[in-house]
C-alpha cells in the first residue's frame, strides 16, 4: 500500500529488451535508470530506484530479463538466484506491493511464460497483483490499447493471469504525444494497484521456494531421504509448471542447496 510515509515496493520483471529501464524513467518523469540499445541486457543484477509522482513515493526494482535457458544455463540460474535474493531483501522492507510484467508487443513465448510463473507462482505464491506492461507500441496503427483488445484472450489461454494492463511506449522519439499518454497510463495503473483496496503487501512466507530453502537449512546429518524428497518436489514443480528442462531444474535445486 502506498501512503505518504511508506514507499510501495514494485518489482519489474519480464522479457530482456522490453525496455524496463526506459519504463522506470517514464514513470519517474526523468532519467534515473541507465538505458542501452545493445542486444545484451545491461541490467546484470536487480537495481533499486526511488521515484515519486502525484504525491506518492515508490521503491522500484529492475530485475534481469530471463533468456532462453538452453542458450545460457549459467546466466539463467544466476538470474533466478538474484530474484530470490531480491525477494529475501524485500521481506525486510515491507514486502512486495506490485509486480509489473514487462514484454515487447508480440507473441507470448515459452520464455515469457516461464518468467511469469517463476516470479508470480513460484516466488510470490500468487499473492501479489500482476500488471502486464506491453511496450514498443509507438507505431500501433490505432490507439495503443487496441493491442490488448486483440491479444487479451491469448493471455487467458496461456494462463498468464493479470489484474490489469498498460499498453505504452517508453521511447519518446518521434511520438511525444504517445509518450506523454503512456506516462499517464502507467502512473494510473501503479496508483490503482497500490491503493488501499490492494493493501497488504506480500511478505514472503511458506511458498515452495522459501519452504525448500528452510527445509534444506534445517536438515540434520543423516536426513538424506528427506532432502531427496524435498528436492524432487521442487524439480517436479519447475519442470511441469514452469516449463524448465529437467537438467536446468536439477541444477537450480543444487544451486539453492549450496546457497
Amino acid at each position: 500500500m502506498a501512503t505518504s510515509n511508506k514507499r510501495a515496493n514494485i518489482v519489474l520483471f519480464g522479457q530482456a529488451g522490453a525496455g524496463k529501464s526506459s519504463l522506470i524513467n517514464l514513470m519517474a518523469g526523468m532519467d534515473v535508470a541507465y538505458t542501452s540499445s545493445d542486444l545484451e541486457s545491461c541490467t546484470l543484477d536487480w537495481k533499486q530506484y526511488h521515484i515519486q509522482f502525484d504525491g506518492e513515493s515508490y521503491n522500484v526494482f529492475d530485475t534481469v530479463g530471463l533468456e532462453e535457458p538452453q542458450l545460457g544455463i549459467p546466466q539463467f540460474l544466476n538470474t533466478v538466484e538474484n530474484a530470490y535474493a531480491l525477494i529475501q531483501k524485500l521481506e525486510n522492507q515491507g514486502g512486495i506491493d506490485l509486480l509489473l510484467f514487462c514484454m515487447r508487443a508480440g507473441r507470448i513465448t515459452a520464455t515469457l511464460q516461464t518468467n511469469y510463473r517463476l516470479f508470480y507462482e513460484f516466488l510470490c505464491e500468487k499473492k501479489v497483483p500482476v500488471v502486464a506492461v506491453i511496450t514498443y507500441l509507438e507505431t500501433e496503427p490505432r490507439e495503443m490499447d487496441a493491442w490488448w483488445k486483440r491479444n487479451s484472450n491469448t493471455f487467458r489461454e496461456r494462463e498468464v493471469d493479470v489484474v490489469g494492463h498498460a499498453c505504452i511506449t517508453a521511447i519518446e522519439g518521434n511520438y511525444p504525444a504517445r509518450y506523454a499518454q503512456s506516462r499517464t497510463t502507467i502512473r494510473d495503473v501503479v496508483k490503482e494497484f497500490t491503493a488501499d483496496e490492494w493493501k497488504g503487501a506480500w511478505k514472503g512466507g511458506d511458498n515452495l521456494f522459501v519452504s525448500f530453502m528452510s527445509k534444506l537449512m534445517g536438515l540434520l546429518v543423516g536426513n538424506s531421504k528427506r532432502h531427496l524428497r524435498v528436492k524432487k518436489k521442487m524439480v517436479t514443480h519447475l519442470t511441469k509448471r514452469c516449463g524448465l528442462s529437467r537438467e536446468v531444474a536439477k541444477q537450480l535445486a543444487d544451486r539453492i542447496k549450496n546457497d
